[in-house]
């Protein structure tokens, strides 16, 4: 097999998978050997492979979780969470990879698994460059559509997909920062400052209560998780993929309207085809509550990647958020 990794440093959070173990897992998925294994680096969580297979026209994409040891609570078994959402994603199943099959039994490798069909085009981040700012009005217009409509689907119970579920949409905001301050303690970072804005949000727990109606947030839907059409004319997104941080809330807690709100530049087009968000106060504050709840993702993430300065960054930024807070 024509096996190509990616070299990382060897206490990198990304961990290589073994040729001999994607050949395992082509014969049970497949019943045949792969010819070659190529790793796609865009992601820095999993790590995942184009995989040609014998007798198969297309490539498929082979995605390994990390090892269960090496996940943060606050991100706990996120492929399973995409698995469990996929019933809930049929608004957007033209975009989406099919699922081939799912694999969390660890008999062939200590990790969770999932193979999908391979989407055809190019990743956003690399393909939008080729296009002057003005003509990318049509992509992030076509990002608000798919946003609404992952937005306007009804859920269960507040929280993460596969995680149970709260009763109000306050205990599901307290009990993920609580999850990342808790995150946040182990890898030895200070967190009281996210613990400072889950005691202004238990205070205020009326204002996040507001909110009644759990819908379907997509988690990470931006531009790094987003295909476009090779050579289109005008930006096209064919495909949307890793939807693996999803959960029932607020939409205007999604990482989605965090990232349209953030620059006042071609990406206010997102907000043609979405609607323009609440102005009002009460939905103001939350949106403080959230961005606190983000910069910690961030800071985790920053942290496992080795980006001390980014750390460092994410402390001024909850400061001020705090600042406006109290």
């Amino acid at each position: 097999m024509d096996f190509q990794p990616i070299e990382r440093a060897a206490d990198a959070f990304q961990r290589p998978v073994s040729p001999d173990r994607i050949q395992a897992v082509c014969r049970r998925v497949f019943g045949r050997d792969a010819r070659s294994a190529v790793e796609l680096g865009l992601g820095a969580y999993n790590s995942t492979y184009r995989v040609t297979v014998e007798g198969r026209a297309r490539p498929v994409v082979v995605r390994f979780a990390p090892e269960p040891a090496a996940q943060f609570g606050s991100e706990r078994e996120l492929m399973r969470n995409e698995y469990a959402t996929v019933p809930y994603l049929a608004v957007i199943a033209p975009l989406m990879p099919r699922v081939i099959a799912a694999d969390w039994s660890h008999e062939l490798i200590g990790r969770d698994y999932l193979v999908q069909t391979f989407l055809d085009g190019v990743p956003a981040p690399e393909g939008l460059g080729d296009y002057p700012r003005a003509a990318r009005t049509t992509f992030f217009r076509q990002l608000g559509e798919i946003a609404r409509g992952v937005h306007a689907v009804r859920g269960p119970a507040f929280g993460p997909v596969a995680g149970g579920g709260h009763v109000s949409w306050s205990a599901a905001v307290l009990a993920s920062l609580e999850d990342i301050a808790a995150d946040l303690d182990r890898c030895a970072l200070d967190a009281a400052d996210v613990r400072e804005a889950a005691a202004l949000a238990a205070e205020r727990c009326a204002v996040l209560d507001e909110i009644t109606e759990p819908r379907l947030l997509a988690g990470d839907l931006w531009t790094v998780n987003v295909m476009i059409a090779r050579g289109a004319p005008e930006p096209l997104i064919t495909g949307v993929l890793d939807l693996d941080r999803t959960s029932w809330g607020d939409p205007a807690a999604d990482w989605t309207i965090r990232m349209a709100s953030a620059r006042r530049d071609e990406r206010v087009a997102f907000w043609d085809a979405y609607g323009e968000p609440d102005p009002g106060p009460a939905a103001t504050w939350r949106s403080l509550i959230y961005e606190v709840r983000h910069l910690g993702a961030v800071r985790l993430e920053r942290h496992r990647l080795g980006n001390h300065d980014g750390v460092r960054h994410s402390y001024e930024a909850v400061a001020k958020v705090l600042s406006e807070l109290t």
